[in-house]
């Protein structure tokens, strides 16, 4: 007597199996965010503050690619974040006038510092950041820029516009193409001037004999915006959860969070939304 054994097909089963795994990863991936951002708020040490609060009400992750401003929004024109935290106001109103992103929102504010050697060859220490390049193209000073568009380096390049010198720097002028961890690190080991934001310059620890020089100037002012990458344009973005950060952000338990970063004792950055 034969015995016949009937076996299902394992098909259905594995192709079930395949769904299920695929819509976990679909809302695996569906619950985190890329936000472009600059150096200087990665550097900072504010990011690493805040994002875990973010989470905690929204239960959103963030991975945040911290890069020059210019880089940065660069990534948001080509549909590479979802959210834009960046500090170049004039750049950010033209991305969304090109309608690459949603609506600008200010978050927050420093300020920029230039940073020397303590024992300031070129004397510039003082309030005044137009006559401090002055002095340091005139004097041939070791400078570094970052070199990157960042919102550092169009500030610095603003500075010398203003001061005449956009075109003799002096023979001291280096642009080294790098963050601005980077950049300090150069100018703590080469004994040179550069122009950084406070926030940085207050968590960087490979100071030297570096000090502040300038600062005080309202020309120095550094405003920070955080903006959606405009779905529109780019229909993959993740707006929903996109939105659901600028919306913290700018909130005041946002704001609070930001208000409550502190190195030293010294508060980094002031929120500033809606005014």
């Amino acid at each position: 007597m034969k015995l016949f054994m009937t076996f299902r097909p394992l098909a259905p089963v594995k192709y079930a199996l395949a769904a299920i795994i695929f819509v976990a990863s679909a809302s695996a991936q569906a619950q985190s965010i890329v936000v472009a951002s600059t150096t200087s708020t990665e550097q900072s040490g504010l990011f690493a503050y805040l994002l875990p609060e973010f989470k905690k009400a929204s239960g959103l992750d963030v991975k945040v690619v911290a890069l020059g401003t210019g880089q940065a929004l660069d990534m948001g024109r080509r549909g590479d974040a979802d959210v834009l935290f960046v500090h170049d106001q004039a750049a950010e109103e033209k991305i969304v006038a090109d309608g690459f992103a949603v609506k600008r929102f200010p978050v927050m504010y420093n300020d920029f510092v230039l940073i020397g050697p303590a024992a300031d060859p070129a004397k510039v220490k003082g309030r005044d950041i137009v006559q401090a390049l002055k002095k340091l193209a005139v004097s041939n000073a070791n400078f570094i820029s970052r070199g990157d568009k960042s919102g550092t380096n169009a500030a610095e390049l603003r500075f010398w516009k203003l001061a005449a010198m956009q075109d003799n720097k002096g023979s001291g002028y280096q642009a080294c193409g790098c963050g601005m961890g980077p950049a300090l690190n150069i100018a703590s080991s080469s004994g040179a001037y550069v122009l950084a934001d406070r926030g940085t310059w207050l968590s960087f620890k490979n100071r030297g004999d570096l000090t502040v020089l300038v600062e005080g100037d309202t020309k120095l002012f550094n405003q920070y915006g955080v903006m959606l990458v405009n779905p529109a344009r780019h229909p993959h973005v993740k707006a929903a959860d996109g939105q659901k950060f600028v919306d913290w952000v700018v909130s005041a338990p946002g704001q609070a969070v930001i208000a409550s970063y502190k190195i030293g004792g010294q508060q980094l950055f002031f929120p500033n939304a809606g005014k």
